[in-house]
Parts: C-alpha cells; sequence; structure tokens
C-alpha cells in the first residue's frame, strides 16, 4: 500500500458510528428499527463517495487506485459491503442489549415507590458530586452494575444490568470493582443513556472488596489522593489528575479556569498516557533484552494494569484499543498506520459498547486522534513557511487536535476557546513530566515512601506551572468567542474548519482552474461559516449592552432557575446570592458592567443561590450569611475566603450600610437551623426605594417574620422561592410593592412561579419581572416608581 494515509477504514468507521447513535437514540424518538441500519449504511455509501472523490487522481496516495471502471466498483462494493457489515454488527449488538437492559423484575422495582436492597459492582472510582438537597450530605457517584435485587425479602439475580450510581459518602472508601450493598430507590433511565437505571442509595448496608486483580489499585489511588493532598495548593490538586486522572480534589473554580484555558484534557486520562506507558514498557523489555513478541507482552500487561489503575473510562478504552492493534501489529511485523488502528479500534468499541457513540470523552479523544494523525503534518508544513519547522511541529500538534475536536467541543459548550491553543503549547512540555513523575510516585509510595514522596514533590512542579496557566489565562479578557450551540453550530464550526484548512493547506501550490475555483468556493464558505455565526452569537448581546441603562440601581441577573440580585448605591455594589451557574453569573456582571462587589448576601446555602461564587473569587471585600451547613457552606465560602474576602453569620438585627443606603437584617433568629426558612431576609432602604429581598422563606417562616418584624412597605421585593406556592399572600399584600423579582429558569420543572403566587402579586398590585421570560432585568428608580429595562424587550414599571 503506498500513501501516507490508509484511510479504507473510514467508511466502516463512521457507518458503524452511526449505526450505534441512531440505534440507541431511536427508541427515545419513536423511529422504528429498521431506520438503523438503512440510514447508517447510507451514510456509509456517503462516507465512501467522498472519500473516492478525495482520492481518485492523487499521485501515488491512492487507497483505492483506479486502472479501469471494473476494479473500481469492485472495490467500491466490497468497501460499501465492508461499511454495511460494520453497521449491521453495531445494529445488532446495540438492538441485543437494548432487550436485555431492563428486566422485569427490575422494572417492577422501579415503577414503585418503595426502596429495594441492592448488590451493585462498581465499574469505575467514585467521584465526588452535588450534595443531597434535602440534607447537604455529601455524595459520590460512579457507574455500576447491577448484581441481585431484594424486594418484598426475596433476593434475585438480575445478571448484570448497568446503572448511575449515587450513594453517600462513605468512610470505608470504595475503588473500582468494589461491591456494596445499599438500600434506595431505582429509576428507569431512556435509553439512549448508557445506565439502564438510575440507583439512589439512601444508606450503605455493606461493602465488599474488588477482586485481588483490581483490590491491588485502591491503595496505590488512596497513597496518592493522601499524599497529593500534602502538597498544597492548584499543584497538588492536579497531581493525581495528570498522573491517574483522578479529579476529585480538583475545585470548582479551578475546574472553571481549566476549561477556560481548554486544559481540562490534561487531567483526562488519553491516548497521550497510554502511549507513555506502552512506550516505556516496550524499551525497557528491549534493555531486558526481550525478544519482539516478549516486548509486545510486557507493553501488554503494562498497558492492562495502567487501564485497571486509571479505571476505563471512555477515552482510556479507546486509547487502549488502538495501542491493543498497534501492538498486534508490532508482533506479527505487520504495519500498523494510524488511522487504520483507529477505524478498527472504533468499531469493535462500538460493537462491544454501542452506547459509546453518544459519550463526550469518546468523541473527543477519537477526533483528536484523527486530527493528530491527518492534521498536524500538513499544518507543520504549511506554518514552516513562516517559523522555524521544530517550532511549526510543535505548533501544530496542539493546532491539529483543538480543530478536529471544535465540533465536538462546540456542542459540549458554545464557545470558541481564544487562548487554547498558546496555552495548550505553554502547558505542552509540563505535562508528560507530571504525568510520569506522578506515575512514579503513585506506584513506589507503598514501597518507598520517601522516594515517592519526591517523585510527587518533582511533578508538583508542572502541575503548579499548567495551574498557573489556568488561572492567568481565566483573568485575561475576551477569552471565548460566544458561538451558535447545539447540531447547527457543530456543522457550522466543521465548515468553517474546513474551509479554512482548504484555504490553508492550498496556499502555495500551483494554481489551476478546479484549484482557483475550490478555493473561492472556500472562502465564501468561510466568510459564510464564521460571520453568520458570530452575528447571532454576538450581535443580540452587543445591541442589549449598548441598549442597557448606565445609571441603573437595581439588576436581576438571568442565571436559570436560581437567585442573584445586584443593588447599587453611589459606588457601592451589593450582590444577593450567586445563582447556580459561575458562567452566567460572571456573564451577567460583565454585562452590568460591575467588576467589584462590596457587600455579597448568601441568603442560604442551596445550589442555585451560592454555586455562582467560584465567579466571584477576588471580587468580593465582605460576606453577610446565616447559619453555616457544613460541606454545603465551606465549599460557598472557599473561593471567597481564598479571594480576600472576610465573612459573618448574621441573624435578625445585624445592620449596616451601602453607600447611601442602610440595610438591616430582619431574619434569622437566632439559632435557626441552616434551610430556606432561615434565609438572610435584608431590608434594604435607599434615599429612593426600599427593598426586601426574602431569599427562600416559606410561608410558615413568612408569616412568623411579618408577625416579629414591622417592615412596613417597600417599592421592591425579590420574591421568595422563585415563586413557589409555598407563599404568605398576607405579607406580599402589606409590602405592596410596585415590582416583584422573579429569578427563575425557562421550563424549571417545578411549575415555577405557580398561579397562586402570580395572584397574590396581582392582588398586592405587584408586577412580575421574571427573568424566565424577560432575561437580565435593570431597574433605575425614578419618581412614583422604576424604570424598568428588560433584556428581551423595554418597558416600564411604576407604582400602581
Amino acid at each position: 500500500m503506498r500513501g501516507r494515509h490508509d484511510l479504507r477504514l473510514l467508511a466502516p468507521a463512521v457507518s458503524a458510528w452511526s449505526a450505534a447513535w441512531i440505534a440507541t437514540n431511536a427508541p427515545d424518538a419513536g423511529l422504528p428499527t429498521w431506520v438503523t441500519p438503512i440510514t447508517a449504511w447510507g451514510v456509509a455509501g456517503v462516507a465512501l463517495g467522498v472519500l473516492l472523490v478525495l482520492r481518485v487522481g492523487g499521485r501515488g496516495s491512492t487507497a483505492v487506485r483506479i486502472h479501469a471502471g471494473a476494479p473500481v466498483l469492485v472495490r467500491s462494493a466490497a468497501a460499501l459491503l465492508l461499511a454495511a457489515s460494520a453497521a449491521g454488527m453495531v445494529t445488532a449488538s446495540a438492538w441485543g442489549s437494548l432487550e436485555r437492559r431492563a428486566p422485569e423484575a427490575v422494572a417492577a422495582a422501579a415503577s414503585g415507590r418503595e426502596e429495594v436492597v441492592a448488590s451493585v459492582r462498581l465499574e469505575s472510582a467514585p467521584r465526588p458530586a452535588s450534595a443531597a438537597p434535602w440534607s447537604g450530605e455529601p455524595r459520590v457517584r460512579a457507574a455500576a452494575t447491577l448484581l441481585a435485587l431484594t424486594t418484598d425479602g426475596a433476593p434475585t439475580e438480575v445478571g448484570r444490568i448497568r446503572v448511575d450510581l449515587s450513594l453517600p459518602a462513605d468512610e470505608h472508601p470504595l475503588g473500582f470493582g468494589s461491591t456494596v450493598v445499599v438500600e434506595g430507590r431505582l429509576a428507569e433511565l431512556p435509553p439512549s443513556s448508557r445506565a439502564a437505571f438510575r440507583l439512589s442509595a439512601s444508606r450503605i448496608l455493606d461493602t465488599g472488596q474488588a477482586p485481588p486483580w483490581l483490590a491491588w489499585t485502591h491503595p496505590l489511588r488512596e497513597g496518592l489522593a493522601e499524599a497529593s493532598a500534602r502538597l498544597g495548593g492548584d499543584g497538588g490538586a492536579l497531581v493525581p489528575g495528570l498522573a491517574i486522572g483522578d479529579t476529585s480534589r480538583v475545585s470548582d473554580d479551578l475546574r472553571a479556569a481549566m476549561t477556560t484555558a481548554s486544559l481540562t484534557h490534561l487531567t483526562a486520562v488519553s491516548g497521550a498516557n497510554c502511549a507513555i506507558i506502552t512506550a516505556a514498557a516496550f524499551w525497557v523489555a528491549g534493555l531486558a533484552g526481550l525478544p519482539r513478541a516478549g516486548r509486545v507482552v510486557a507493553a501488554l500487561v503494562a498497558l492492562t494494569g495502567f487501564v485497571a489503575l486509571v479505571t476505563p473510562e471512555a477515552s482510556v478504552v479507546r486509547a487502549s484499543a488502538m495501542a491493543l492493534v498497534v501492538l498486534t501489529a508490532c508482533a506479527t511485523a505487520r504495519a500498523a498506520g494510524g488511522m487504520p488502528a483507529l477505524g478498527l479500534a472504533v468499531v469493535a468499541l462500538l460493537a462491544l459498547d454501542p452506547w459509546y457513540a453518544g459519550d463526550a470523552g469518546f468523541a473527543l479523544s477519537v477526533c483528536a486522534t484523527a486530527g493528530l494523525v491527518l492534521l498536524s503534518g500538513p499544518l507543520a508544513t504549511v506554518l514552516a513557511r513562516w517559523v522555524p519547522r521544530p517550532l511549526a511541529t510543535v505548533v501544530a500538534i496542539p493546532l491539529a487536535a483543538q480543530l478536529a475536536c471544535q465540533p465536538v467541543l462546540i456542542l459540549l459548550e458554545p464557545v470558541i476557546p481564544v487562548y487554547g491553543v498558546p496555552a495548550n503549547l505553554l502547558a505542552a512540555p509540563a505535562a508528560p513530566i507530571a504525568t510520569m513523575a506522578g506515575l512514579l510516585g503513585c506506584l513506589v509510595l507503598p514501597v518507598l515512601p520517601s522516594v515517592g514522596l519526591a517523585a510527587l514533590q518533582v511533578a508538583w512542579v508542572p502541575a503548579a506551572w499548567i495551574a498557573l496557566l489556568a488561572r492567568g489565562v481565566e483573568r485575561m479578557p475576551f477569552t471565548g468567542v460566544p458561538w451558535p450551540p447545539d447540531v447547527g453550530g457543530a456543522m457550522l464550526a466543521a465548515a468553517a474548519i474546513g474551509a479554512g484548512l482548504v484555504l490553508a493547506l492550498g496556499a502555495g501550490r500551483p494554481v489551476t482552474r478546479a484549484r482557483r475555483a475550490l478555493r473561492r468556493a472556500a472562502a465564501v464558505a468561510l466568510c459564510m461559516s464564521v460571520g453568520i455565526p458570530l452575528g447571532l452569537a454576538t450581535g443580540p448581546p452587543i445591541l442589549a449592552s449598548a441598549s442597557r441603562p448606565a445609571d441603573w440601581d437595581v439588576w436581576q441577573c438571568d442565571v436559570g432557575q436560581g437567585d442573584a440580585v445586584l443593588v447599587r448605591s453611589e459606588d457601592a455594589v451589593m450582590l444577593v446570592d450567586a445563582g447556580p451557574d459561575p458562567d452566567a453569573l460572571a456573564g451577567c456582571l460583565a454585562v452590568a458592567g460591575v467588576d467589584r462587589i462590596q457587600l455579597l448576601v448568601l441568603t442560604h446555602w442551596d445550589a442555585d443561590h451560592v454555586t455562582g461564587t467560584a465567579a466571584l473569587a477576588g471580587k468580593v471585600d465582605d460576606v453577610l450569611h446565616g447559619p453555616l451547613d457544613g460541606t454545603r457552606s465551606a465549599r460557598a465560602l472557599e473561593p471567597l475566603v481564598d479571594g480576600g474576602a472576610t465573612h459573618a453569620e448574621v441573624v435578625a438585627g445585624a445592620h449596616g450600610t451601602l453607600g447611601a443606603a442602610a440595610w438591616r437584617v430582619v431574619w434569622p433568629r437566632p439559632d435557626a437551623a441552616p434551610g430556606n426558612d432561615a434565609s438572610v431576609v435584608l431590608h434594604l432602604v435607599t434615599p429612593d426605594f426600599g427593598a426586601l429581598f426574602l431569599g427562600d422563606l416559606g410561608r410558615e417562616a413568612q408569616d412568623a417574620m411579618r408577625r416579629a418584624t414591622a417592615v412596613g412597605r417597600v417599592d421592591l421585593v425579590k420574591v421568595a422561592h422563585h415563586g413557589s406556592a409555598d407563599q404568605s399572600a398576607d405579607l406580599y399584600g402589606e409590602l405592596g410593592a410596585s415590582v416583584g423579582l422573579i429569578g427563575v429558569g425557562a421550563e424549571n420543572g417545578y411549575g415555577h412561579p405557580t398561579a397562586s403566587l402570580l395572584e397574590a402579586l396581582d392582588g398586592a398590585a405587584t408586577a412580575p419581572v421574571r427573568s424566565d421570560t424577560s432575561g437580565a432585568a435593570a431597574l433605575r428608580a425614578v419618581p412614583g416608581g422604576f424604570e424598568l429595562w428588560i433584556e428581551r424587550g423595554v418597558g416600564v414599571a411604576g407604582a400602581p
């Protein structure tokens, strides 16, 4: 075979991927089963046709050589048959799995409301999850296999059913392969989910050890986590992730910074890690004088142990499968190019587990590998025209991976990172050092603790550098370009990248009429695929920002189902609650023109009020809050305190000033237990208006507050609990506010704001301003009421 890239397995891989995705999503869409193979084979035919068109006429680089009509037809038919076979194999696997995924006994248990006793085996290492909203109890999540189910006192073997397990964080650490018996509730998940059921455990009844071939990994992972915790700082948090993919100690704000800088892939075990392990094992075996077969076996053993240590995530499984193909080729003394190995790995893995087709990690891993194989060389050649060849090669590697992954990244977050490639260039020398030193420390710690700790200290230096890069990028202006979301945005990104590559890779080549026409078409496509999305994504925010009032007094952020309200008096700014999304809060502050917050009030510790504090690190002077709530309050306050803020717990009677305004706390009572009814209720009086912020106070607490404290009439009220039905109409009647702010998410699933609340506001002559319908809202006090600006229109709210 001549040619730089053998793409004959491209069509089968595309066909298999299409078949797997359609088969696992067709039941949710109500599509008949015959749609899957027909669509997949059609996609395979299109892929094959595109491949033939691109390859015909190439000089010495064709995978399908065209000598006469008959051979082309024969080869094309064979290729199409191979693609159809791949689609059929994956489809059969998916249908069989769907038939077995929900046995009658398990489905019946999930349809009931009673708790069941379940025995499960963990298929991944447990990772920290959101605390239980009703108790604040720390929890962990893991992929698991349901082995047995006990209902009505009778245990039932159920085979192997995949479940998404959520359970309390137990003092006895669990790991990959451990068994655990829990009591909890089952809920059936849609067919598009890899897990057939969600198992939410209320308590752990018993735990069991993993089998010996997996149990050896647990003390290694635990020892690495404990030792890296002693290293301290962001570097200590990143070392386990860089070494074995354990990101459990990475804080939310550091994770957000890594995402902004496009560096999160460094803490996810990928093909690069697997390549390092197999190459090192192959080299060591060679030094020991082993023959080719022995070196391959040594590399395979090292790879298997590494996969067990890091747990089989999607990217790890893909990289391992590809490495296995390459090792097999080495054992048989046959060349295995990157693309054939990748194509074979994709088809094999999708046949074993069709749900990989919808796994973002798997997609990113495949795209990054394909980008490196296909694009890094040509891009290096293009860049070498302007910079030295070694530098061009270094730049081309992260650029190729970024370009190949960007359409998938758009599906996850519709933003084009501005500093992703430079950040990866600066991090590239540090990542392998941190990975190898961290892995060495992990393996040596149980035997030679001092040597292992020394290795981790070496790993800490490059890890701290990577964290410093992420923090620096996060603080830079204009970190990302907004882009249209969903499939349309991904297709536009793919079109822009493809057109850009045509122009870049075609530069400097002899100009023919066909190439000139192709370049013109690519230029038009590039302008349209970039200009239209940028206009759609940036136009409305720019117009909204340009039209917003510069002298607002109150600004309600649109943060979804949550609260975040800004108040400004003279040059001082107060923020009441931080919402559920740091990115949404950061965007609101930017549009409102706020870069410093003198006073932050956290009414209580529910995630929809405090998770956004990750966006406020280093921007807050003082924090007021209600009774502390253990882990939840510590998690919310940590980024603020680390950024230099002071905090104080307040109860009714606390008071202070904000610019020309005065504030006082009217609730909660002393010794109140944390929760909605212990929300900090703040009464604010400015020279122009009065306002009351009710947090998530329920009706009984509202009435108790009303009886205990005479607030009087106000001009503005922040409606409690996003407009739930648990409200005191008497309180709103006494307040008589002109405007009621409701922080609520569109299609929130709770029915907020409820009809009863809206009726109560109407009875009090209070005009509701809802973030789900109006977006962000800015109010400026004017005689007789407020001038109101809303993101999706302009209006005036005045006194009744």
